[in-house]
């Protein structure tokens, strides 16, 4: 019973929600067309004039830029501004995952914006591109200022098994914390079996799949590499329940 009033609470709120937005409508097309008939001398235009644009949740585009996006003024009319028409504008940068357009009678426009978030950086041909959890290249970086985050070195269209590797071994990287501990980490996105990456100069051939179980074990090695001072060539991760170290001068197989 408690449950099938929690159901019913829900259907009243969410038919409330549906009301309010009709009769938000409602009354922004009443007030038009009551301007509209009785001052015929003042355009549609300037009905409910805009005077306040909020942007919520953004953080790498600004304000300004989003304007520009959105292609929405001060002083455009209310009345004449299509939240969907907003949204699909917004939606088409690949910096934003979704957006909520809601008027705030009498003269506001209120934007909630979710953002991309960028998990590392692609190099592709000699260029850098900023790229979020799915392998969408975000923006290309063209200044010196590099921020701190994995590189993933390939080409997504030519080796697309081996990218989508990468990214997930990335996505484990930071989701462990292991990408804020280490100075420098490279993924070569090859074929997924071949995929190496470079970490703090150390080659380690990681291929694919179980990667939490393999840098575990990496981990463990570092260690004993360290206090046996050896200096390694590579580490070969590929091998279940193994891990193969390549010395510079010989092979040592754990």
């Amino acid at each position: 019973m408690k449950a099938n009033r929690l159901k019913k609470s829900g259907k009243k709120i969410n038919m409330f929600g549906i009301f309010r937005n009709i009769a938000i409508s409602i009354v922004i097309f009443t007030i038009a067309i009551v301007v509209y008939m009785y001052v015929p001398s003042r355009p549609l235009l300037s009905v409910l004039p805009l005077k306040h644009i909020i942007f919520i949740g953004n953080k790498h585009l600004t304000d300004d830029e989003l304007r520009v996006i959105a292609g929405i003024r001060e002083n455009n009319s209310l009345v004449t501004i299509s939240n969907k028409e907003v949204s699909r504008r917004l939606l088409k940068s690949p910096w934003i995952r979704s957006v909520s357009v809601r008027k705030e009678l009498p003269e506001t426009l209120s934007l909630v914006i979710s953002e991309a978030v960028p998990i590392a950086l692609l190099d592709m041909n000699g260029h850098l591109f900023l790229i979020d959890e799915k392998g969408k290249i975000l923006e290309e970086l063209k200044d010196d200022s590099i921020p701190f985050l994995p590189i993933i070195t390939g080409d997504p269209f030519k080796d697309s098994e081996g990218f989508s590797e990468a990214i997930n071994l990335v996505k484990l990287m930071n989701d462990k914390g292991f990408s804020s501990e280490r100075d420098h980490i490279e993924i070569i996105a090859q074929k997924p079996h071949e995929l190496t990456s470079i970490i703090d100069g150390t080659v380690v051939k990681m291929g694919s799949g179980e990667y939490e179980e393999k840098l575990k074990r990496m981990i463990k090695l570092e260690e004993e590499i360290k206090n046996r001072g050896i200096h390694v060539d590579y580490i070969d991760l590929r091998f279940a329940n193994k891990a193969i170290i390549k010395p510079v001068i010989k092979e040592v197989i754990k």
